[in-house]
């Protein structure tokens, strides 16, 4: 995989990323360090990847997958010192893979994303709460690829943070550096060689979290007014969530 300077390299883990640097409307940077955005940490194994692992002084996990991936996949292996929390935001599964190729990639993973923004509400805002906690950090959030539940939270967090839009759906777009990896991941794990039906699988174009927001604004003029509108965030919440993420 081609790497990024914000790319955490592991042998197991492939779209380990720190979302530190981006810039928001005040000057001010998200920090170094402090939260990062993963595939799933159930592929966590080899010692020499834990080694990078406690490197980052990981002290909270938030898994966004659902209860059966768990069983299926494994969650991260208990560590002392890491604090755990399963929230998924996804009530409603659908595959992927078996899309078929008429299946245009922006509109429809778009819309699953409204769909999780409006079914996922008390997850959604609880992983905010989380994120907020100024002794949570550093925290590392990750569904199964790090590229739909996973992007979809980075953007609202981001937005939330005044990270510029373009900056969040560039963020997104990292996500296709691990595509091909992914999808190999994929025809592994099902045997003969066997492809996705769907050959938007593991792609993130860009405009996929561009109509994601502008969904958002649509409904709610803005992600902050959706964060008020539907999560209940308040002022006191977001100022909790810039005064930990971002530089002074």
């Amino acid at each position: 995989m081609t790497t990024t300077p914000r790319h955490i390299r592991f042998d197991d883990l492939i779209n380990f990323r720190d979302l530190g640097g981006y810039r928001t409307g005040d000057g001010r940077a998200v920090r170094w360090g402090r939260l990062y955005r993963a595939d799933s940490l159930g592929k966590l194994a080899s010692e020499a990847d834990w080694a990078v692992f406690e490197a980052l002084k990981i002290r909270t996990v938030i898994d966004l997958r659902h209860g059966f991936e768990l069983e299926a996949r494994g969650r991260i292996p208990e560590r002392a010192g890491v604090t755990y929390h399963h929230l998924s935001i996804e009530h409603q599964w659908y595959d992927q893979p078996g899309q078929g190729p008429e299946v245009e990639v922006g509109p429809y993973l778009s819309g699953k994303y409204l769909e999780i923004a409006e079914d996922g509400v008390a997850e959604i805002r609880q992983a905010l709460e989380v994120i907020a906690d100024p002794e949570s950090g550093p925290l590392v959030f990750h569904c199964a690829s790090g590229k739909d539940r996973t992007g979809q939270l980075a953007a609202t967090v981001l937005a939330l943070l005044e990270v510029d839009e373009a900056e969040i759906v560039a963020d997104f777009a990292l996500t296709g550096l691990a595509t091909a990896r992914l999808r190999a991941d994929w025809s592994a794990a099902h045997g003969n060689g066997q492809e996705p039906r769907w050959p938007g699988y593991g792609t993130a174009p860009g405009e996929v979290m561009e109509l994601f927001l502008a969904g958002l604004a649509a409904r709610y003029g803005s992600v902050r007014g959706y964060a008020e509108q539907r999560l209940g965030v308040d002022d006191a919440l977001l100022r909790r969530l810039r005064g930990t993420l971002l530089e002074d």
